[in-house]
């Protein structure tokens, strides 16, 4: 039976609280007396289930009998990682470091596709170039051969031979990469320790794929929990060591997204976990292709590939800026007719304009219709009387202002990582919040 609880309004459940003011009914009171005698003390506002109180707190005495010493000393560790705005000023933090220029920073990168989209092949051109000290897609130079690892967990020793011949043509396998397509179940983290305790100097690894090393959930650990568990202890691994990069392969959903950031086939946990993420696209039957990139430290783009004989992904251009423009230039024409796609294109290789009249006399009569067209839908500008110039041939953005490239060192719990039957993965993350759950795709 309900009882009047003395705010205005409210009423308590014997055995529950009041809903507005959180007053305990008086059988609920009494049982958790007798519960609490039988508990151990706790540190003031803490509850036994975690950091965080059970219900909102209201101001009764918490019956703390630690000393004005021991909660200093507790409150000097709970501030050991305080620093002041004087101290950041001061400091002089090494740049970001880049496993390949402009697409792949150190820290922890989610490379996302549909299944047979060429993953496989793209990070495969990335590892060799990087090993080898050559050209990455094609084009983008990388500056000195690095050490690397390519866990390559759904290959075998022929296949990987074979792929590698086939991306290098005449040249040998570079010593300085390295592979393995088997791991001890549930040790996939004791691999990447053991790796880099070996060879230090590793600038490049990469996971391929993460459903391979995928731990179940916990006991009551929920799909959000489980991701974000998984991919901070993953990024843990990367920012470990200054410099290195860990690229983890994963399918994406199978429905589409107006954000390709939510093409990832998992909760946002492990999304959020990430310090970039690249999506791969590419229709069936189709050569071009594009990498959409985002993330803390590089900067939001999408860039134009082109995959040859199948299996040789190269950058469709000569460089970013102009991988970016094309992919543009793409997407602008992919809702268009023939005849306005080609003249879109003849305006877009003109980067200092074009005269109608020229590409009428290309194109035919009916041309200063699809030129005004164009304009009107924002696809090309008019600058001056009877000149057209391309709207693609933009600057691409800088990096946000929110990148950090510090390179500082992340916080440290103050206990080691637990592990358990499930393999090697932690078996908590403090970081996963259990109120933020998504169903996983």
């Amino acid at each position: 039976m309900n009882i009047e609880c003395k705010c205005p309004g409210g009423t308590i459940a014997p055995t529950g609280y009041c809903p507005k003011c959180g007053t305990e009914g008086p059988r609920h009171a009494q049982a958790a007396a007798d519960v609490s005698a039988l508990r151990p003390r706790a540190v003031s506002g803490v509850s036994e289930t975690g950091e965080w109180p059970d219900r909102p707190q209201r101001g009764q005495p918490d019956g703390s009998d630690d000393s004005d010493s021991s909660q200093e000393a507790r409150d000097a560790k709970l501030l050991s990682g305080f620093h002041d705005g004087g101290w950041l000023d001061s400091q002089d933090f090494p740049p970001l470091r880049y496993a390949v220029d402009g697409l792949i920073p150190e820290g922890m990168t989610l490379l996302v596709g549909p299944p047979k989209a060429g993953k496989s092949w793209l990070i495969l051109d990335l590892l060799l170039a990087v090993a080898a000290g050559g050209r990455a897609l094609g084009s983008l130079k990388i500056a000195e051969p690095r050490r690397v690892l390519y866990l390559a967990l759904e290959d075998g020793d022929r296949r990987m031979q074979g792929r590698c011949r086939a991306l290098l043509s005449q040249d040998h396998i570079p010593p300085l990469f390295g592979y393995q397509t088997r791991i001890m179940p549930g040790a996939v983290l004791e691999t990447l320790d053991a790796w880099m305790r070996r060879h230090p100097d590793t600038s490049l690894i990469v996971v391929d794929t993460l459903g391979k090393v995928m731990p179940p959930s916990l006991a009551g650990e929920s799909s959000y929990q489980r991701d974000y568990r998984v991919g901070s202890a993953l990024k843990e691994r990367a920012d470990a060591t200054p410099g290195l990069a860990l690229v983890v392969l994963h399918h994406d959903r199978k429905a589409s997204a107006d954000d390709f950031v939510d093409s990832v086939s998992a909760t946002h946990g492990l999304a959020g976990s990430a310090d970039t993420i690249a999506v791969l696209c590419r229709k069936r039957q189709q050569a071009d292709g594009s990498l959409k990139i985002t993330g803390r430290d590089v900067a939001e783009n999408e860039y134009a590939l082109s995959l040859r004989d199948g299996m040789a992904w190269q950058l469709a251009g000569p460089d970013l800026a102009a991988a970016a423009a094309i992919a543009r230039q793409r997407e602008e024409s992919a809702s268009l007719g023939d005849t306005s796609a080609e003249i879109l294109a003849f305006v877009n290789q003109h980067p200092g304009g074009v005269r109608a009249a020229e590409v009428a006399e290309k194109f035919g009569g009916n041309t200063y219709q699809y030129l005004k067209r164009l304009t009107e839908s924002g696809r090309i500008d008019k600058a001056g009387r009877g000149k057209y110039v391309s709207l693609s041939l933009s600057e691409p953005s800088e990096v946000s202002e929110s990148q950090d490239d510090s390179g500082a060192t992340p916080l440290v719990s103050d206990t080691p990582d637990t592990y358990d039957a499930h393999g090697d993965w932690p078996a908590g993350s403090a970081g996963a919040d259990a109120n933020h759950h998504h169903p996983a795709a």
